[in-house]
């Protein structure tokens, strides 16, 4: 394992994050206010506890998971896009490292970010409503393993795209829908029964609900399956990043 070329790729992926740190925090930060003013003065004076939750709180893992999702993704498509689309990913593939350690300092990187602005989402949200987390331990792994999967989906789509617009076209037209279809401010078990079991074939609910059951242990799907449904999508996904290396997939053409 060359440890200096890990470092390398993530240390440069991290400071260009930090320069632009104002804008990425701030613009999560805001979101996330406005969210809870808008959300918690529109439907929170309609629906006060869900599942003897304040709705407030119970929204809470859901914003976090939303931003989440969309960072991850974001951070690490553009982190490998811009190498290629400056061409500078051909001195990075004539060196001596391995696939493994590019994957590792991009996607690491682009984790990293995920997790620090999702912890201060939450140190947000808590400046807004009382928060409990039962299982800290478990909502820190959900944490990590959701903004890994998430960065090795990015990378994925870093590969794919072949335009900045194609950057964009999965997290906006498709990550963004489920999410808020996938009971991100509500409980699905307060949607009709045919749209419980439609609702059931989006991935989504199942990361959202085995986070907040980290923190309140209440859930509309089994735990169990949630932790499988996020591992399963982490060794596709790794599958996917294994195919492209061993391929050239749109890196060596």
């Amino acid at each position: 394992m060359n440890v200096e070329a890990v470092r390398a790729i993530y240390t440069f992926e991290m400071a260009r994050w930090g320069r632009t740190l104002m804008q990425s925090i701030l613009s999560p930060v805001l979101s996330t206010s406005l969210y809870f003013i808008v959300f918690g003065a529109a439907i929170g004076s309609r629906i006060t506890q869900i599942d003897g939750i304040s709705y407030g709180a119970f929204i809470v893992p859901g914003l976090i998971m939303l931003m989440l999702l969309t960072e991850s993704t974001s951070n690490a498509s553009f982190g490998i896009y811009f190498p290629r689309f400056a061409g500078t990913i051909y001195e990075l593939l004539s060196a001596p490292i391995s696939p493994l350690e590019i994957v590792l300092g991009y996607v690491g990187a682009a984790a990293t970010k995920s997790v620090i602005l999702g912890l201060i989402i939450l140190a947000t949200a808590s400046l807004f409503v009382p928060i409990r987390i039962a299982h800290p331990v478990w909502m820190l792994g959900f944490l990590v393993l959701t903004a890994v999967t998430f960065s090795l989906f990015g990378f994925i789509i870093g590969v794919w795209a072949d335009g900045f617009e194609k950057l964009q076209v999965i997290p906006m037209l498709v990550l963004t829908p489920l999410t808020f279809l996938g009971g991100t401010f509500y409980s699905i078990k307060m949607l009709p029964p045919f749209w419980q079991t439609v609702t059931l074939f989006n991935p989504i609910v199942y990361l959202i609900n085995g986070f907040r059951w980290s923190f309140y242990e209440v859930s509309d799907v089994n735990i169990a399956v949630a932790l499988g449904m996020t591992l399963g999508f982490l060794a596709v996904c790794l599958l996917a990043v294994w195919w492209i290396f061993k391929t050239g997939y749109r890196i060596k053409a």
